[in-house]
């Protein structure tokens, strides 16, 4: 397969299920930026707010399926956002970019490793994988106990993942003048720290009943889709339903802005799960 990415096969066998979009899940561990929210010393009605969806961690999701757990990004607050969810067994994880708030917490796969007794093998574009080789250069080539193990899998975006039989598709899309990876399985699609994409890479979204997608906040941003250029993109992709996430304190209260919202669209939340 291109760009060496390859189809994975564990035990136990693919169960039926499996391939039945009802058994599929995904649970938004975290939906804040590279600060999270609160931001440390802030003040301000967002970060002083009681309300929990305005207590946001670092933007990740995790796919449950049958048999299979699949995580997207492992930024700084992996070690939490496993323990609230109360995973116990990892298979893969799927790196949309190389930004610390999306890969520095990959450490913390230590008790995964060990209770699967293999590595983790991550996904990424081979310019990723490079640079998490770099940023974790204590991990490889030193088969030393209790370091993590890992196992990078350079993919791109031609080259769909069939992990146990469920699809994964990756999707091109630009983080600024970066280019990163958002992630469509069956009718889901997630899709963080977009600022566009390309119209092949849209008609990969095309069908999707179920987006998540970033909007940081009000203000245009050079790196992120703010609040009115994503509601525009979900209007060209047509959901049926829609969540923004990877959002900043400065997108204002979740209960101020939520009814402002067109029908069909929401703000994620830390701990959100869509059945799809």
């Amino acid at each position: 397969m291109k760009n060496g990415a390859k189809v994975r096969t564990i035990q136990p066998l693919i169960l039926p299920e499996l391939l039945n979009p009802t058994f599929l899940k995904l649970t938004l561990l975290g939906t804040g930026t590279s600060q999270g929210v609160p931001v440390i010393g802030c003040d301000c009605r967002v970060c002083t707010s009681a309300d929990p969806r305005d207590q946001r961690l670092r933007s990740s999701a995790l796919i449950s399926a049958v048999p299979l757990t699949v995580l997207i990004d492992a930024g700084p607050d992996f070690r939490q956002q496993m323990l609230r969810a109360g995973t116990r067994n990892l298979d893969a994880i799927l790196l949309t970019h190389e930004h610390n708030d999306h890969v520095i917490g990959l450490d913390d796969v230590r008790p995964f490793n060990f209770r699967s007794g293999r590595a983790i093998e991550v996904y990424a574009l081979p310019r990723v994988a490079d640079e998490v080789r770099k940023r974790f250069e204590y991990v490889f080539g030193h088969p030393i106990p209790g370091l993590p193990r890992i196992e990078l899998m350079p993919i791109g975006v031609d080259n769909p993942l069939e992990l146990e039989g469920m699809r994964i598709q990756p999707i091109g899309i630009m983080h600024g003048r970066l280019p990163i990876l958002g992630y469509r399985i069956g009718d889901m699609a997630y899709l963080t720290d977009v600022k566009s994409v390309a119209p092949a890479e849209r008609d990969k979204l095309r069908g999707v009943r179920y987006l998540v997608v970033s909007a940081l906040h009000h203000e245009r941003h050079p790196t992120h889709f703010n609040l009115e250029e994503a509601l525009v993109f979900v209007n060209d992709i047509r959901p049926e339903k829609a969540w923004l996430t990877h959002l900043s304190h400065e997108m204002g209260l979740a209960a101020e802005i939520e009814p402002t919202l067109p029908e069909g669209v929401a703000l994620a939340y830390d701990g959100l799960e869509i059945e799809f």
